[in-house]
């Protein structure tokens, strides 16, 4: 089955700028080392969220507003696919990135079509 991994950086980043050049290094190989484990296909890094802009459609109008839509203590900070056996297996992995070790989180959503 395929997952969708949503990386929710919350105090993450900045717990990891605090940490030292050594510590990061590691943070930045174990994010390396989950882009090259089997059945992952990382998605390309993606920007911070205080850069995003937001696009809704109201009464047939184009509204753009700068940042997330809803204030967010975790907003997404990258996302993977992950092919796995089951859920017990995507948990596993999801254990490994290293935003969820410093306040983040990773949401799993199973990858489905509904059309």
């Amino acid at each position: 089955m395929k997952y969708i991994m949503l990386i929710f950086q919350g105090p993450a980043l900045e717990r990891q700028a605090a940490l030292s050049e050594e510590e990061r290094k590691q943070v930045y190989a174990d994010y390396q080392a989950l882009n090259e484990t089997p059945g992952v296909t990382p998605a390309p890094p993606m920007g911070l969220a205080e850069n995003a802009t937001t696009v809704r459609v109201e009464g047939g109008r184009t509204l753009t507003t700068d940042g997330p839509f809803a204030a967010m203590k975790e907003a997404v900070g990258g996302m993977f696919i992950l092919e796995a056996d089951d859920l017990d297996a995507a948990i596993e992995v999801a254990a490994r990135v290293p935003a969820a070790r410093y306040g983040g989180a990773v949401e799993i959503r199973p990858s489905e079509v509904y059309w």
